[in-house]
């Protein structure tokens, strides 16, 4: 997006701002969009909030039971191919 000319709203009696079209297009913010507000130096700055809190692997890792056989490397690397090859082939 092209650094557009100065882009003024107002704070309304609730605390809500009206973030211009422009800007929401451009950044594919939707309604229901949820944002994380930071105060800078500078003014605020907002972000749009990841989907999913992060993680660290060893808190996931052996989250879903499996009942088999462990899969080795290569299995594994066939099955993630065949699933991206049965994805692509759908769209």
């Amino acid at each position: 997006m092209a650094q557009p000319d100065t882009l003024i709203t107002t704070v309304s009696t609730k605390g809500q701002v009206i973030l211009p079209k422009a800007i929401r297009t451009h950044r594919k913010w939707d309604a229901g969009t949820r944002l994380i507000v930071e105060e800078t130096p500078e003014g605020v700055l907002l972000k749009r909030a990841p989907a999913f809190a992060p993680t660290r692997s060893e808190n996931v890792f052996g989250m879903l039971p499996y009942a088999g056989k462990p899969k080795s490397v290569e299995e594994m690397e066939a099955g993630v191919l065949a699933e991206a090859r049965r994805h692509h082939d759908r769209d």
